[in-house]
């Protein structure tokens, strides 16, 4: 259900018209791609106002993630605090050997 809901919004994205609960059940009609009903109209509520075209493009380009790292520090927040964060979420985790243990 989902997946043929983010097809139809990218359908309709890329022939630049509104995602709407309307017109994303005429596209997944026209498919016969039968969801339940909640699907588009929740579909269309979540990209309401969403640039669907710009998200796309941006995906693994990591300029998302370096945003709120700058506004942040725009903004006069501490930017080496910032930083310290960031490193810190990179560090792998230590694998325990108790999980290999169980396996036999």
């Amino acid at each position: 259900d989902e997946l043929a809901c983010t097809y139809a919004a990218l359908i309709l994205a890329d022939d630049g018209i509104s995602v709407t609960d309307e017109k994303l059940k005429t596209i997944l009609n026209a498919a016969g791609v039968s969801v339940e009903a909640y699907w588009p109209g929740l579909f269309a509520k979540a990209l309401d106002g969403v640039d669907i075209k710009d998200l796309v493009s941006k995906v693994g380009s990591g300029a998302g993630a370096a945003a709120p790292a700058a506004g942040g520090a725009a903004a006069g927040g501490d930017a080496g605090a910032a930083d310290s964060a960031a490193k810190e979420e990179k560090k792998p985790e230590p694998e325990s050997e108790s999980e290999d243990d169980d396996i036999g």
